[in-house]
């Protein structure tokens, strides 16, 4: 379904203004196309569905719902869902919105949103051919492990003053509760006029965010060369985990985009924690992403996220590469 993106800016880029595929500039402009496109697509896809949802819902009784269940099954189906859905970690950034504005726990939606840029179904063949399937059960394992236990530990830590007020705000507006004798037809107008508002409102706070987020990404994707990682990501560096870690940081790409990287560095020696470590963080740590969730996020809110996951990320590495060694 994705894929239409894709060759919308193959169009754009190689057709209309024909560029030479091979410039950094046309791999610079064919990323920021496609993801700007797919990105605020989703935005206005799930924010006008979970809108309308929404306008009917008691947020209550999904609260209720989940909390009867445990806190552990919520995060549990989040970070399976975050798995099976196939986006990266700027595209996680609209279904992540709209969980919250539902009333989603925060730590549930944490869940999804460090679990789904990191597995998906893709991935997972695209690994097994590149590394094994030994490797691949085991960064599966690992993605899964981190998502899960992410989310708990900031539902344990009690981070929802730390999201930006708006989100809970736009989160607890239920118009159709206040007008109970609307026809049906009526009703359905207006949760459409409710859903083409929220859509506007959201976006007209973050749009700025996503194509800075996105730019940024798009220039790293078009200009950062691969031999650039090989030379810093050796494992005759004692410190290449958290080297890797702190270079995956600033390149974006779907974990999908990080497997040839990922055979390239296996293929010159590099050390199989050092090289999920770096996958981790191009997937699930990206510049971009932070930039995107400033505008959720308080400061101290992205500080603890990137803090979490980091560290994950670098004990990951070390204890791989002391497995495998």
């Amino acid at each position: 379904m994705l894929t239409i993106f894709t060759k919308l800016a193959d169009w754009i880029v190689y057709q209309q203004i024909k560029l030479d595929a091979n410039l950094p500039a046309a791999r610079a402009l064919h990323f920021f196309i496609e993801d700007t496109t797919k990105i605020f697509s989703l935005l206005i896809i799930i924010i006008f569905f979970i809108s309308l949802l929404r306008s009917g819902l008691q947020v209550e009784k999904v609260k209720g719902w989940l909390e009867h269940r445990g806190i552990g099954i919520a995060h549990i189906l989040a970070t399976i869902f975050g798995a099976i859905t196939p986006f990266c970690s700027c595209s996680s950034v609209p279904l992540f919105i709209g969980f919250l504005e539902a009333g989603i726990p925060l730590g549930a939606t944490m869940s999804f949103l460090i679990t789904s840029p990191l597995i998906n179904e893709i991935a997972v063949i695209l690994l097994i051919g590149a590394v094994g399937m030994e490797l691949t059960l085991v960064y599966i394992g690992i993605g899964l492990s981190i998502g899960f236990l992410g989310g708990i530990l900031i539902h344990w830590i009690g981070l929802e003053h730390l999201v930006h007020e708006y989100v809970y705000q736009i989160k607890a507006i239920h118009p159709l509760r206040e007008v109970p004798l609307l026809t049906a037809k009526e009703i359905w107008l207006e949760k459409i006029r409710y859903g083409r508002e929220q859509v506007r409102e959201i976006l007209r706070r973050i749009w700025l965010y996503v194509m800075l987020g996105v730019g940024l990404g798009a220039m790293i994707h078009g200009y950062i060369p691969q031999q650039w990682l090989l030379e810093y990501a050796g494992d005759n560096n004692p410190l290449a985990v958290p080297l890797a870690v702190l270079i995956g940081i600033p390149l974006y790409a779907n974990v999908s985009g990080t497997i040839p990287i990922a055979e390239a560095l296996l293929g010159k020696g590099v050390q199989p924690g050092t090289v999920i470590a770096l996958m981790m963080s191009i997937s699930a740590l990206s510049l971009p992403e932070l930039i995107i969730l400033k505008k959720v996020f308080k400061t101290k809110m992205l500080l603890i996220f990137s803090a979490i996951l980091g560290a994950a990320f670098i004990m990951t590495g070390y204890l791989l590469n002391w497995i495998y060694s």
